[in-house]
């Protein structure tokens, strides 16, 4: 598969996205550590893909470096600047997140959806903020959908307005979830699509995905997690072609 855009981008715009790095990050639920001292750097500009088994530690980790669940210990590095120092509302709005599920309002139009954030949290007025909003929705090629409900959207299109909602708030970096494990196979390969033209726009981007296609194509680092920890990480060529660790060889085997 080759992933390009698949609509012609209406601003031409580029991205200036910020370093991440996470320096022993450990997360808890209760007594039981899920995350055990992951340590990574994603580059400006970069995408990080990060693959293994379920239950692996994952989604934990994006939800840490978001602030959605709070680390137990470790540090989380935004610009050089340390994330959990910051208000996490602060740090939601330097740091998008992309869920498998969209979340979107479903009384509200696709402009509604992307506009609401904008008015509530960044305080613009009504007609900026669907200016905003509008263009937005056109990077992600849904301009012509703008006044569609989400019950009138596929959900590839609702995929793309829940990306195009964390765009508008002008994130530094942006964490994808599993972002189309929820999608029939048909609509996966437009919202990778348009993964890969953000990161072909210097979007620094950590990406917790099961598409190896994808992963091989598109990131520039690949990190492979189990239980909890980072057991190898490195350019995708490498771990695709020759993995070091039984773990990853084994995950290889199941999942190619």
């Amino acid at each position: 598969m080759t992933y390009t855009s698949p609509v012609p981008v209406s601003d031409g715009r580029f991205y200036e996205g910020s370093s991440l790095e996470l320096r022993e990050l450990t997360m808890a639920y209760g007594d039981i550590d899920v995350l055990r001292g992951v340590s990574l750097t994603v580059p400006p500009g970069t995408t990080t893909c990060i693959i293994g088994p379920s239950g692996s530690g994952k989604s934990t980790l994006l939800r840490g470096v978001n602030r959605l669940h709070e680390p137990k210990s470790g540090e989380v590095l935004l610009a050089g600047e340390s994330a959990l120092g910051l208000k996490p509302d602060v740090v939601r709005r330097r740091i998008g997140l992309v869920f498998q599920h969209f979340n979107l309002f479903p009384d509200h139009t696709a402009l509604d959806n992307v506009a609401l954030a904008l008015r509530n949290v960044k305080r613009l007025s009504k007609a900026e903020a669907r200016r905003v909003a509008a263009e937005r929705l056109g990077e992600v090629g849904l301009a012509e959908r703008a006044d569609h409900r989400p019950r009138d959207l596929s959900g590839g299109q609702q995929q793309r307005v829940a990306i195009a909602r964390a765009l508008a708030m002008q994130p530094e970096v942006m964490l994808f979830d599993e972002a189309t494990s929820a999608l029939d196979p048909e609509l996966v390969k437009g919202v990778l699509n348009l993964m890969a033209s953000l990161a072909q726009r210097g979007m620094t981007m950590l990406v917790v995905t099961h598409e190896m296609g994808f992963a091989r194509k598109v990131a520039d680092q690949l990190v492979f997690m189990d239980e909890g920890r980072v057991v190898e990480a490195g350019p995708p060529q490498q771990l695709f072609d020759e993995p070091r660790s039984d773990r990853l060889k084994r995950f290889l085997s199941e999942v190619l």
